[in-house]
């Protein structure tokens, strides 16, 4: 730098002491003029002496903080460019400045100035003067100057902390005094602000020592509480940071900061700030370290604080807090978040463990007579939906659904729309159960519906969410509803006046498409007449929701109406959705756009050729943009900096910006991104060889999604990246084309190491469980190439053992007695396990064999009588899967698997039961002779089974499934005069249609070895063929087989035939007839 006289700084101190004092003048012209001049003179070199001048001589209190603000970013930039002499001149200012100034805001901008330069200088190990005048100041007798001390330490802290960690076994040892400062309660503040910056930098030397002052931080918090609760707020900081960087500290006392959280969470005279902070605490850590929770008893406390605070009413003066529709990210008050809780709760613990004590409390809520507390029951019963869908679906839904379905009735507006959330919630997440019910449920919806008028709008929101989470998963079963339902949609769709009824209006038509298929094609014209406006104009902003609501449905409409149905008008929407992008810069737009093309791609497959240029150009871009990143600068210079703003950026290339304290994305951009990941791997697929131009470009630029810290792109991208490498590998399969280039080896060698990473090292369950069913199914479609790369199956396999051993990063190993998990958790285990049959179909049986015996016994470990009906219920259906994958690879195995299936077979749980069956049927199936000698006891089992199996449909369809498995491999061990009757009485089967191809096989074989039992049991049999000919049930290879079939039975056994076929319904028998007339 320039140097210049003092003379010369002097003056320039002056008349930037006039332009400081003109910037606070309140008069726009002033300030604009002093704006000016001020960049100006940020150019001049001698601005740094300048600013200390006023800095130091200034009478302004507030045109010395100023001057700090404005020194600290211009020394924060261009330190390394001063020469040594000014350094040190700099820095004995600075240390002089805090010494003598006397107003506390100006000091803490001074101690601002002081850690930035702190930050270049103690990492170079320079200043000692800087510790020294911290320690002085912080052994002082005087109370302020130890403030003074501290404040300036926690700054240091949190600008140079690892410039400091030479010095930490001293820091930490004087941290244990200034805590226990009970002159000058800023101190221990400052202290846990210093304490918090560091946590990061911990190692195993200091971690001890820190553990030790939990219990005097608490004591401070609890103090702060009581005079400054946005203090106490800040300082609870410290638990969240520990939590996430180095949580063994809590551990020892987190019985004690889980029981401080809970007392300030319940403490309504407390902000709403403060009390939410603890909130969220809690649920932090029942997030990762739900073991714990358990072990410390910790369900009940939590949930007699939480629910309590849910039965709030609103403040006077304040809206209803509305739990539904508020997400964790988004909850301000204490109500709004306690109801987060719970949905944590249900997401990371085991429901035996929730559930009963969750009751003790929603029971008695559901029957009072306060509105506030039956809707703090049923919104308990709402989110709690998601984490133990299968725990209630098998031992509550019916209550469940009763006490929802009268609230729905009920006259009270809060209570009726907190039901209508739950039959929502419910609709979605207790999947398949439900749909039973549809018959009491439907109808009770559309005539709310019918009412819309008469409701408020978060009641008809509510209504079409409970309806549309409903139908979707009808399938056919909405057939009956469809008239009225369509009708009701319709009628609001053309009539209503009011946008968002509107929406909610097109978003049921898609919902309803989805169920509906083909039965919609009445409606299509109708309903295309009504979405084309939307669509084909550029609407004024508020009606843009219209739009993306109109592609949604027209999507949903693609791939659901039938091919023949939607292709005239396929092309026609491609280019409406490309049009719209060009005109409309919408986020939202885009995402629905991208999603129409993909639905549309069902339809036109190879024929998206022609649009791919522009489709993929516009994604790539949604891809690379970095639209919607908001940048958070520290507080105390916004407004103050603007003006410099401009000339800083150019300064500081290159540079961190500590201003800097984070980045966000807005949620519509997040949402863009991640739609476009999951529309390019749906167009990869089904676009097939005309994708191949862009697939390299696309997949890079997806790749590196996978490591985005949103995890529903990592999600999405992981998910892309499978199936670009699924279509690259189908093109590869057709005639004529070879992979010289090594394309598919050069994906799979950078995909699968990856997806093995993720799966260890991701701290989100659902990122795991995504990558897990990805690489199962890169291996069922392009098997042997996944494996072939350098490190790739024992990577896999590592994955899969680290799941099943419960030791990657999302899964909390905390040793705990109890082998009860929570559903997501059990949920990742059983991702792992599809993993494990698809890599014997991928390896091929005999390489696979001593894969799987390392595998056995992580999974025998889960079939123990203390494991849970899930655990066991998997153990045995991966080991069944493997059996069927690994062919006759699996002999050597059968004296180990086959006293696990037998066990199973007897089994008190259903579907243990059925898994085991199955099991039992494979295994004989493919050991052959070393299994022959076990027949009779195996038929034995199977007749008990088949006898207290009763309604339990999926058993006694495993079990026609097995028998037929033991009668085509061995005949002569199987008394078929006895079992076939049996297995033919309970044709056809009712739940578990894949097993019809086993069985008809069997049936097919001994009709054609002419077995004397197939002819006494024709009319049964024909009658199980004319119901399920021609349906979904049956692949094409049996279909073929039983018509062949049929036809022979009408040329050899005509008088039989016809019998059956006169004492028919008319749809069967023209079936049977068809067939023998073919």
């Amino acid at each position: 730098e320039g140097q210049r006289s003092p003379c010369t700084c002097g003056k320039m101190a002056q008349s930037l002491e006039t332009v400081l004092e003109n910037l606070l003048v309140p008069d726009n012209a002033v300030i604009q003029q002093a704006t000016t001049q001020l960049q100006e003179a940020y150019k001049d070199p001698a601005i740094v002496p300048a600013l200390c001048g006023v800095l130091g001589s200034s009478q302004n209190p507030q045109v010395r903080q100023y001057a700090a603000v404005l020194l600290r970013r211009k020394i924060a930039k261009q330190w390394k460019k001063f020469d040594k002499e000014t350094q040190s001149s700099l820095k004995a200012t600075l240390l002089q400045v805090l010494v003598q100034e006397p107003e506390r805001p100006v000091r803490h901008a001074a101690a601002q100035i002081v850690g930035a330069v702190a930050r270049h200088e103690l990492q170079d190990g320079q200043w000692p003067e800087l510790l020294q005048f911290i320690q002085e100041h912080i052994r002082c007798e005087e109370p302020s100057k130890r403030e003074m001390g501290m404040f300036v330490l926690s700054t240091v802290c949190g600008t140079s902390a690892q410039g400091l960690q030479p010095h930490f076994a001293s820091l930490f040892a004087l941290f244990n005094t200034t805590l226990e400062d009970m002159e000058n309660r800023a101190v221990p503040y400052y202290t846990i602000q210093a304490m918090t910056y560091l946590v990061e930098y911990c190692g195993t030397d200091e971690a001890g020592t820190f553990q030790k002052m939990i219990p005097k931080v608490l004591a401070v918090i609890r103090h702060l509480l009581q005079h400054d609760e946005d203090q106490a707020c800040e300082s609870l900081e410290i638990f969240d940071e520990l939590v996430e960087c180095e949580v063994t500290i809590v551990v020892p006392h987190l019985k004690d900061i889980m029981q401080f959280c809970l007392e300030v969470s319940s403490n309504s005279n407390l902000g709403d700030n403060i009390r939410v902070k603890a909130l969220s605490f809690v649920s932090w850590l029942t997030r990762l370290k739900k073991k714990s929770i358990l072990k410390h008893k910790l369900v009940e406390p939590v949930l007699s604080v939480v629910f309590p605070i849910m039965c709030t009413p609103a403040a006077e003066g304040e809206d209803d807090p509305d739990e539904t529709f508020i997400d964790e990210l988004e909850a301000s008050t204490p109500s709004s978040f306690a109801s987060q809780v719970i949905d944590v709760m249900a997401l990371n613990l085991p429901p035996e463990k929730l559930i009963p004590p969750l009751m003790q409390l929603v029971g008695p809520a559901l029957e009072s007579d306060n509105p506030y507390q039956r809707k703090a029951g049923l919104i308990s019963l709402a989110v709690i939906a998601e984490g133990c869908s299968d725990h209630i679906q098998k031992k509550y839904l019916e209550p469940f659904l009763q006490v929802t379905c009268k609230n729905i009735s009920d006259p009270n507006p809060i209570i009726r729309n907190a039901a209508l959330f739950t039959m929502g919630q419910f609709s979605e997440h207790l999947q398949p159960g439900i749909t039973k019910y549809h018959g009491d449920i439907v109808p009770l919806l559309i005539n709310h519906l019918m009412q819309g008028e008469h409701s408020s709008k978060e009641g008809i929101t509510k209504t079409y969410y409970a309806l549309e989470e409903f139908v979707e998963n009808l399938g056919k079963d909405i057939l009956p509803y469809l008239p009225a339902l369509m009708e009701s949609l319709l009628s609001a769709l053309t009539t209503s006046q009011i946008v968002h009824i509107k929406e909610l209006a097109i978003s049921a038509i898609g919902a309803t498409a989805s169920a509906a298929g083909e039965a919609m094609v009445p409606y299509f014209p109708q309903v295309m007449a009504q979405l084309k406006p939307y669509i084909t104009q550029v609407l004024p902003e508020s009606h843009q929701v219209l739009q993306v609501q109109a592609l949604d449905t027209l999507g949903m409409f693609a791939r659901t109406i039938g091919e023949q149905h939607f292709l005239p008008m396929a092309e026609e929407c491609i280019q409406l959705g490309l049009k719209l992008v060009e005109e409309v810069d919408d986020p939202d737009l885009r995402r629905c756009s991208y999603g129409l093309f993909a639905s549309v791609s069902t339809v036109l497959k190879a024929n998206m050729g022609p649009y791919l240029p522009n489709i993929t150009k516009h994604m790539l871009g949604s891809l690379r943009s970095t639209e919607g990143i908001i940048i958070h600068h520290s507080d105390e210079t916004n407004g103050v900096l603007n003006f410099v703003e401009e000339d800083l950026t150019e300064e500081s290339e290159g540079e961190d910006d500590d201003e800097v304290e984070g980045y966000s994305v807005e949620n519509s951009y997040l949402e863009e991104k991640e739609d476009t990941c999951n529309s390019f791997g749906e167009i990869a697929e089904n676009s097939g060889s005309a994708f191949l131009p862009y697939l390299e470009e696309c997949f890079n630029e997806i790749f590196k999604l996978i490591e985005y810290p949103a995890a529903t792109i990592r999600k999405a991208a992981v998910t892309a990246v499978g199936q670009f490498c699924v279509a690259l590998n189908k093109h590869f399969q057709q005639p004529n084309t070879q992979d010289n280039t090594g394309a598919l080896a050069k994906l799979l060698s950078l995909s699968v190491p990856l997806m093995c990473q993720l799966i260890r090292e991701d701290t989100d369950r659902t990122v795991a469980m995504t990558t897990l069913e990805v690489l199962s199914e890169m291996l069922k479609e392009i098997k042997a190439p996944v494996l072939a790369g350098e490190g790739h199956l024992d990577g896999i396999v590592s994955a899969v053992r680290d799941v099943l051993q419960t030791k990657t990063a999302c899964q909390d190993d905390d040793d705990a007695e109890d082998d009860q998990q929570a559903e997501y958790d059990t949920m990742l285990i059983e991702y792992s396990g599809e993993v494990i049959p698809a890599l014997a179909v991928a390896l091929e049986g005999q390489q696979f064999a001593p894969y799987f015996a390392g595998f056995l016994p992580l999974l025998a470990a889960r079939f123990k009588r203390t494991s849970t009906d899930g655990e066991r219920s998997f153990a045995v259906g991966t080991i069944s899967e493997s059996i069927d994958s690994m062919k006759s690879a699996v002999v050597p195995f059968v004296p180990h698997l086959y006293p696990i299936l037998l066990q199973a077979v007897r089994d008190e749980n259903d579907e243990v039961r059925s898994n085991g069956v199955y099991g039992l049927g494979v295994l004989a199936e493919h050991s052959g002779e070393p299994l022959y000698q076990h027949y009779p006891a195996i038929l034995q089992t199977l007749s008990e089974v088949a006898s207290i199996a009763g309604q339990q449909r999926r058993v006694v369809d495993n079990m026609c499934g097995a028998v037929a498995r033991l009668i085509m491999t061995n005949i002569s061990a199987v008394p078929v005069d006895q079992v076939f009757p049996v297995m033919v009485g309970y044709l056809p089967l009712q739940e578990d249609f894949e097993e019809n191809t086993t069985v008809y096989r069997c049936v097919v074989h001994l009709y054609q070895e002419g077995h004397p039992q197939i002819q006494q049991l024709l009319p049964q049999l024909l009658r199980a063929f004319a119901q399920v000919m021609g349906t979904t049930q049956l692949t094409e290879e049996i279909q073929n087989a039983l018509t062949a079939m049929v036809k022979d039975v009408h040329q050899k056994f005509p008088q039989d035939f016809t019998n059956v076929v006169t004492s028919l319904p008319q749809e069967q028998a023209e079936k049977l007839q068809i067939a023998a007339t073919v």
